[in-house]
C-alpha cells in the first residue's frame, strides 16, 4: 500500500468519525469548511480502499443488566476440532469475542452475563461443547479501559 494514500482532510475527516461514527455529513462538512457531498466522497473512498467499514454501537452493558464479564480459555481435545467449536460458540449469544489462541488455550473467549449464577450457565454450555477437553475462567473485576480511537489515530496518522 502507498505511504500517503490520505491526504490532510481524509485525516480530518477520520479524526472526527473516529470519536464519533454517527457524526452526520454535513456537521463534518460544517466543522472542515467544506461540502457534504465532498466528506460522502471522501468516506466512499475509504470505504472501498478497505480502510474502514461501517460503523458501530456501542451498548452499556451495565445499564442492560449484563455487567458480569469473564474470560474463558477453552482447550480442545484436538485441534482440528477448533472450526466446529468455534461454530457451537458462535451460537451462544453471550459469547462475544472468541480467538484462536497459542499458549496454554486453542480458544479465548469473553462472555457477558447478568451475575455469577448466569455465568456458570454458559461455561456449562462451553464444558458441554463436543470437542472441548476443559475451559479456565477469569473474572473480570472492572475494565479500566476500552479505548480503540488512540490506535485507530496513530495507525490512520501515519497513512
Amino acid at each position: 500500500m502507498p505511504k500517503k494514500i490520505l491526504d490532510e482532510i481524509d485525516h480530518q475527516v477520520l479524526d472526527i468519525l473516529i470519536e464519533n461514527t454517527r457524526t452526520p455529513y454535513t456537521d463534518i462538512a460544517q466543522k472542515l469548511l467544506i461540502s457534504a457531498g465532498t466528506v460522502h466522497v471522501r468516506v466512499k473512498k475509504m470505504e472501498e480502499l478497505g480502510l474502514i467499514q461501517g460503523s458501530s454501537l456501542i451498548l452499556n452493558y451495565d445499564k442492560l443488566g449484563y455487567s458480569f464479564v469473564a474470560y474463558v480459555g477453552v482447550l480442545l481435545n484436538k485441534t482440528n476440532r477448533i472450526n466446529s467449536v468455534v461454530e457451537r460458540l458462535v451460537e451462544i449469544p453471550n459469547v462475544t469475542n472468541v480467538h484462536i489462541s497459542t499458549g496454554k488455550f486453542d480458544l479465548f473467549c469473553k462472555l457477558r452475563a447478568k451475575n455469577t449464577s448466569h455465568a456458570k450457565k454458559i461455561i456449562f454450555k462451553l464444558d458441554a461443547i463436543n470437542g472441548v477437553e476443559r475451559t479456565e475462567t477469569m473474572i473480570s473485576l472492572e475494565e479500566s479501559f476500552n479505548d480503540k480511537n488512540r490506535l485507530m489515530h496513530q495507525l490512520f496518522n501515519t497513512m
